[in-house]
């Protein structure tokens, strides 16, 4: 493959399909957000840089959403996903949001717990939401610029949550404190969410509510000329959207992503994944490291093994797409739940076979959960259908969670861990990569560092 040849603007947006997961949103949410937002942008006169990198705020600014999926759980006792859905239809009032954690909260808990919890948000809900949007904001700057985007980028995606009045969140900005990339960002957001649940006037109305609350007025008027135009609805829910973006990136300046800055966006987008549950902190990067390691021991060469860590970065991209409830669940799920965690091998090959640069990377995240004789999931396969890289992962993958921390265990020690691999040799795991493990771990001291803690990147999360 070669790298220089590769659209930055094909693999974001590609990638912005597992944001849109992670948020509740119908698939495409980002995309159409860019498209509204770069078109309002165009008519208050943005500069082609300024264009781009609005663009580019747009498709990213969910990436740090998914980090406070689990204290959503935690605190409301609900489905992160649905919440986070039904959310963005609040408009903020005391009357909308006394509904939404009525209505939201400890659904499906006990009586006595919901109305703890309840009780709870109410009394503490303005310092819930302070800390919960903040979160979200400083982590999905931090990624933007390990994934080298410009500080207007990652600022625009670190104030998409402030009000023009300065009712937001988390710093309470005021008008043009906030930056403008936030502000077209948050319209178009709303503009999108309100297209979707109830059309075209659905969206024009909301917005025009919003004026001199939420919104920029400046921007909400320059609003109303796009909503007052039906092609330009009819572009927003064409199949070709995608394309149409694509093709419209500002300037065509065609950012061209090499070897290295994927490198960079796999590792930005594992932060994206292992921040969605507190038991996968570092999952990825991990599970990346013993890939590798196999990997090396058993004679591939550089570039191969390169592929196979991005792959391994990204093979639990589609956790965006189901709810913390399931993932950090301490008991054994049910059959609905276990349903919906076995789909995120579905979602991983989705999303990624989208990625002409992580073409490699679809099988893995599509397959790593198979077995050998034929007992894993999605499809069932056995040993003939599964690809050596494909083993090489899934065994890194089990071996970190088995070293890790769990909602329903504790981590176990590497000689048990290894145990378990060998005892599943030839029907789970292929003895090949168990074994070039077995020795990658002997050559490096891997395990003693795993079971005495003595460094954090290798403890248990």
């Amino acid at each position: 493959m070669d790298g220089t040849r590769i659209r930055l603007a094909e693999i974001i947006e590609a990638l912005s399909k597992a944001l849109d997961l992670t948020e509740g949103q119908p698939q495409g949410h980002c995309i159409r957000v860019c498209y509204i937002g770069t078109r309002l942008g165009e008519r208050i006169g943005l500069d082609q840089q300024e264009l781009n990198d609005l663009y580019y705020t747009l498709l990213l600014k969910d990436l740090g959403c998914s980090s406070n999926a689990a204290r959503i759980c935690q605190l409301y006792l609900t489905d992160d996903l649905t919440f986070k859905k039904d959310f963005k239809l609040v408009d903020g009032s005391l009357g909308q949001v006394l509904r939404f954690v009525i209505g939201h909260t400890g659904m499906r808990a006990g009586l006595a717990d919901r109305f703890r919890a309840i009780l709870n948000v109410l009394q503490n809900g303005g310092q819930f939401a302070t800390d919960l949007i903040q979160t979200r904001c400083q982590r999905g700057a931090e990624i933007a610029r390990m994934m080298r985007f410009s500080d207007g980028v990652a600022d625009g995606i670190a104030s998409l949550d402030e009000h023009w009045n300065g009712g937001g969140q988390p710093q309470q900005l005021k008008a043009d404190q906030i930056p403008l990339f936030s502000r077209i960002a948050l319209l178009a957001q709303v503009a999108d969410v309100f297209w979707a649940s109830g059309g075209p006037e659905a969206a024009a109305e909301e917005v025009a509510r919003r004026s001199g609350s939420w919104f920029d007025p400046r921007l909400a008027t320059e609003f109303a000329p796009l909503a007052a135009d039906a092609g330009f609805w009819v572009t927003l829910s064409s199949p070709k959207l995608e394309a149409e973006v694509l093709n419209s990136e500002p300037g065509q300046q065609i950012v061209l992503a090499d070897e290295d800055y994927l490198d960079d966006i796999a590792a930005g987008f594992a932060k994206v994944i292992d921040a969605k549950s507190p038991y996968t902190s570092g999952h990825s990067e991990r599970v990346a490291l013993f890939t590798d390691l196999i990997a090396e021991e058993m004679g591939l060469d550089i570039e191969n093994r390169r592929l196979l860590k991005r792959a391994a970065l990204l093979h639990d991209i589609g956790k965006l797409g189901v709810s913390s409830t399931v993932l950090d669940k301490p008991g054994k799920l049910d059959g609905d739940e276990w349903e919906q965690m076995k789909r995120h091998s579905e979602f991983s090959e989705n999303i990624l076979s989208n990625v002409d640069a992580f073409a490699g990377a679809a099988l893995i995240g599509g397959a790593h959960h198979e077995r050998l004789d034929g007992t894993g999931y999605p499809r069932g396969l056995t040993a003939d259908a599964i690809p050596m890289e494909v083993r090489i992962v899934s065994t890194a993958d089990v071996f970190d969670a088995l070293t890790a921390d769990r909602p329903y265990r504790a981590a176990m020690p590497v000689a048990e861990a290894m145990e378990i691999l060998w005892q599943g040799a030839g029907k789970s795991h292929d003895p090949i990569c168990i074994e070039a493990l077995e020795r990658a771990l002997a050559r490096t001291a891997l395990a003693k560092h795993l079971q005495d803690e003595a460094t954090p990147e290798f403890a248990a999360a």
